[in-house]
């Protein structure tokens, strides 16, 4: 085993005595956080406690990043090594060979938002929305890590910089309102990391880490591991409305046209390869307007998930065939608007061995897991095909992610010890020179350039309409101006 380095091992001593004074100030802040929940790209109130605190520790705030997102620098003072381009960016041609490489840049990430679980004891009476992922705890952890990473001892011995991002809109939820969003020409992406990364935000980073709060119960932590990738669906069936006591054999029935692409959706599950991960889970969040009118007006959304980007293609075209499938029986017309969602998780192995050690120092080995696949996403999974990634798990929770019963029960273990075992990483990565960010750096192979996957992200966005407005067999009013302005 490496012997450590005196200089280090003073530099995290330092970080983790400052973490230590202000642990009360960074579980107030994830408590006030949590006790108002917003949903993505609306979290003002969040993302305004979010740059008071990073200014709190000295740091220039930048805010309205995405509608929302907060970004803030902290340089460290010492020389670096430096070294020359290697790696993809000499084989892509992006860098002319032997041009000196910038200092590191090492990111650490924590989401603003919400999900909706209305049922949870501390969701918005309004929006429904709460905090049932833990994301409170992820900007607790960053918060945290600034703690210890801009203590001034310990920026006199990095070199490189540390970005701290708070990114908006994770949960991929409400898509008819960020389909809105997205016409209104306020985002172009449904998902904050991946509206970043086309703003040029993270141009300026070389990795990233973003600790989730745990989704078990026990102390143990992970590294993280693999996760599922998905496109996003939002379903709209027009069919045409009538009374529905006296004479609904006039109208045509878009709620049940729904019912049987539903169905059909069922059937097709014996066909996903257990290998894949596939998760198909639609839900209908409009069912017609009253209760006596035959349905007319009916709205879905969906995930495809997969394991793969394959395996996602493949499930998103059988389940396109079910959507047809129901407007075909019914004699309705079906609009489905595909969006990207998120890509597969691809963990950094030399960030993971970096952070479990460092994990391992703090909990023990014995409280630490292997990380896994998760056939849930992230889209920490976007930002791992273009750059070293890790998304690591803390603990200190129970209850089901996402459900009324989730909550923190140990602030130490779900705040405190990741933001030290994250600023325990990064001192790693940029102290003696920021030799071992640099080494991360040169050894990676992303699968995509950041332009490469914008123009990938940016071929996912498609509309189909079934029957072709006009085709024999498509529902409408007669109307032909009144069909086309429904649209």
């Amino acid at each position: 085993m490496k012997k450590a380095d005196p200089a280090v091992e003073d530099l995290k001593e330092k970080a983790l005595a400052a973490i230590a004074r202000r642990r009360k100030d960074i579980i107030r802040f994830a408590e006030d956080v949590y006790r108002t929940p917003e949903l993505g790209f609306k979290e003002e109130r969040t993302a305004a406690r979010t740059a008071a605190f990073l200014a709190d520790v000295g740091l220039e705030v930048r805010t309205g990043l995405a509608l929302t997102g907060v970004k803030a620098v902290a340089d460290g003072q010492a020389p670096w090594s430096g070294s020359r381009r290697m790696g993809p960016g000499k084989e892509r041609g992006e860098e002319p060979p032997g041009e000196a490489a910038a200092p590191p840049r090492v990111a650490v990430l924590g989401e603003l938002d919400a999900v909706v679980c209305p049922g949870h004891p501390a969701a918005d009476p309004v929006t429904g929305a709460a905090h049932a992922c833990g994301h409170h705890a992820q900007l607790a952890v960053m918060a945290g890590a600034a703690v210890g990473l801009t203590e001034p001892d310990v920026l006199r011995g990095l070199s490189g910089s540390v970005v701290f991002m708070a990114v908006p809109a994770e949960e991929y939820v409400e898509l008819e309102y960020r389909f809105r969003l997205r016409e209104e020409g306020k985002v172009e992406f449904l998902g904050g990391k991946s509206e970043l990364l086309r703003l040029g935000e993270f141009d300026d980073v070389d990795m990233a880490i973003l600790v989730h709060s745990g989704s078990g119960p026990g102390p143990k932590m992970s590294p993280g591991g693999t996760s599922n990738g998905f496109v996003g669906k939002f379903v709209r069936y027009i069919g045409r409305e009538a009374h529905a006591g006296a004479s609904p054999w006039a109208g045509v029935n878009a709620l049940n046209a729904a019912l049987v692409a539903l169905s059909a959706i069922n059937a097709l599950r014996e066909t996903f390869n257990e290998e894949d991960s596939v998760r198909v889970h639609p839900i209908v969040t409009k069912g017609g307007d009253l209760v006596n009118i035959i349905p007319a007006d009916v709205r879905l959304e969906t995930y495809v998930r997969a394991r793969t980007i394959q395996a996602v293609t493949e499930t998103s075209r059988k389940v396109d065939r079910a959507f047809k499938a129901g407007a075909l029986a019914l004699g309705t017309t079906v609009e489905i608007r595909d969006a990207p969602g998120f890509l597969p998780m691809l963990p950094d192995p030399e960030l993971s061995r970096i952070y479990r050690r460092n994990l391992e120092r703090l909990v023990g080995a014995e409280n630490v897991s292997d990380g896994g696949h998760m056939a849930g996403s992230t889209d920490m999974g976007d930002l791992s095909h273009v750059m070293p990634a890790l998304h690591p798990y803390g603990a200190g929770v129970e209850g089901r992610p996402h459900c009324a019963d989730y909550r923190v029960v140990d602030p130490d273990l779900a705040y405190i010890r990741p933001a030290e075992a994250v600023a325990l990483t990064v001192i790693d990565l940029l102290a003696d020179g920021a030799r071992e960010a640099d080494r991360v750096r040169r050894a990676a192979r992303p699968p995509m350039t950041r332009a490469e996957y914008i123009e990938f992200a940016r071929s996912l966005f498609r509309r189909t309409v079934y029957p072709e407005p006009g085709a024999a067999g498509a529902a409408g009013s007669g109307n032909p101006k009144e069909d086309d302005d429904r649209w």
